[in-house]
């Protein structure tokens, strides 16, 4: 996959897709990054949208959630599946909280309302290009709240897991603390990456830390 830098050198633009079957959206999104990012395509449909992620590896991929075809969030699990990990910013009319705490959860970096769009989806594409995450403030609260009820997914074993593992532990080492097998500390740090829709131990560090289960 083509990689991007925040500290790349000037010029160097982020290659990005747009996915909307409305036209204008599709070209309100351009010219809200055009300036920033490269655009390389825009589709208006899923299949079309995977086919082009397969074919261009993007950095960036802005896309609605209801489309022709394939929705954008079953476009995400395909690749996911696959192993690619380009980064997915869900730009949506939909204002639902569990809608997007089910696209975090599937890999997507950012989700965005459309009309928060403007400065909300630039501040989202620049930030998720910098490894963070971006849900629209006005979903925040809401959001929080679907990530907590996840989280009560969670085993006491996994919390301590959890708690050694943002103290910067490894695996050897919690499992010697809390007297399991390395291979059972994996299992418990993979089962957490699934609830929480992250990719590595410093995602679920990260994202435990948005969420103030490291404090």
């Amino acid at each position: 996959m083509h990689s991007y830098s925040a500290t790349a050198p000037r010029g160097i633009r982020p290659r990005l897709i747009i996915a909307d079957d409305h036209r204008m959206v599709a070209e309100g999104i351009q010219r809200i990054l055009g300036d920033d990012f490269e655009l390389l395509e825009i589709e208006s449909d899923g299949n079309a949208l995977f086919e082009a992620v397969c074919r261009l590896s993007p950095d960036l991929v802005v896309t609605d959630i209801n489309m022709p075809g394939t929705n954008g969030l079953d476009v995400l699990k395909r690749l996911r599946q696959q192993g690619d990990r380009t980064v997915f910013v869900f730009l949506t009319m939909h204002a639902e909280p569990a809608l997007a705490a089910s696209a975090m959860r599937a890999g997507a970096s950012a989700y965005v309302l459309k009309n928060a769009a403007g400065e909300d989806l630039l501040t989202a594409a620049h930030q998720v290009l910098a490894g963070g995450t971006y849900v629209t403030p006005s979903l925040g609260a809401h959001f929080i709240s679907s990530r907590i009820q996840d989280l009560q997914q969670f085993t006491v074993k996994q919390r301590e897991v959890l708690r050694l593992v943002g103290c910067g532990m490894r695996s050897k080492q919690i499992a010697d603390e809390l007297k399991l097998s390395v291979r059972t500390v994996e299992a418990h740090k993979y089962v957490m990456m699934q609830i929480l829709g992250v990719h590595s131990t410093m995602e679920l560090v990260r994202r435990s830390e948005e969420l103030g289960l490291l404090l």
